[in-house]
């Protein structure tokens, strides 16, 4: 009997405790909606009263939101040819590439910063391609004398003269169709596809008389010859500044 007595009362007080806790945490949520709704009413008339907050308010918004959205966009690729630039400075070429810019530049009426940037690039291309960066110049120049937006008379384009439909998939990873004008994509592209048409042939005359015909030039026969003098002209240029640093190094000079 008295076990029964203490189970009832210990029910009551939960009971009891249950629903203090209860109402206490219903009457806690009113007030704090009513006091937060009393800060929406007096923000609201603050920014009715003084338009000047406002647009301060507004403007911090914005730029927090411009630099979170800043944070979140994607570095640009260094093979994007959008990001990249298409000129160098002259300053610090070696004596070869120097002599090869300002040669060009003269010949062909182009500044010599971009020319710059194509003998660089060519010199490093040639070098993992085992092509003379010679060659490599020369084609530009009887393709298309070193101007990036030339078209041929069969779709060839750029600097050395590349069908873009034939080499789409090269020219997606540099950004699409469009990145055939880009100079330094161009020449990338026009040497791989000269390197394997060497692997293919047993001469290089035949490599680049098959070039020519990928790249629309009607007559193939002067095409190898033009290209071959102009190849021989950059290479005297090219010794020229090697025997004089050979002579500057000598102790007897």
């Amino acid at each position: 009997m008295t076990a029964n007595l203490t189970f009832v009362r210990l029910w009551r007080v939960l009971r009891t405790l249950v629903g203090d806790v209860r109402d206490g945490f219903v009457e806690i949520s009113r007030h704090s909606l009513a006091l937060l709704g009393l800060a929406v009413v007096a923000v609201t008339l603050t920014f009715m009263a003084r338009p000047g907050l406002q647009m301060n308010v507004n403007e911090m918004l914005m730029s927090w939101l411009e630099e979170r959205q800043a944070e979140t966009l994607e570095t640009p690729s260094s093979n994007d040819a959008a990001y990249r630039s298409t000129a160098t400075s002259l300053k610090g070429l070696p004596n070869e590439q120097l002599a090869v810019t300002y040669w060009l530049s003269r010949r062909y009426r182009v500044s010599p910063e971009p020319l710059a940037a194509l003998v660089t690039e060519a010199w490093s291309v040639g070098e993992r391609s085992q092509i003379p960066p010679t060659l490599i110049l020369a084609i530009m120049a009887i393709e298309s004398k070193f101007n990036p937006f030339s078209a041929g008379t069969q779709g060839a384009m750029g600097l050395m003269q590349i069908d873009p439909t034939a080499h789409a998939n090269e020219l997606s990873t540099f950004g699409g169709r469009l990145a055939v004008f880009d100079p330094v994509t161009n020449l990338r592209i026009g040497t791989r596809h000269l390197q394997d048409l060497i692997l293919q042939n047993e001469t290089l005359e035949n490599a680049l008389r098959q070039y020519a015909t990928n790249s629309g030039q009607s007559d193939d026969s002067q095409y190898v010859e033009r290209v071959v003098n102009e190849q021989k002209l950059l290479e005297k240029l090219v010794t020229g500044q090697a025997a004089t640093a050979i002579r500057r190094r000598s102790p007897g000079a």
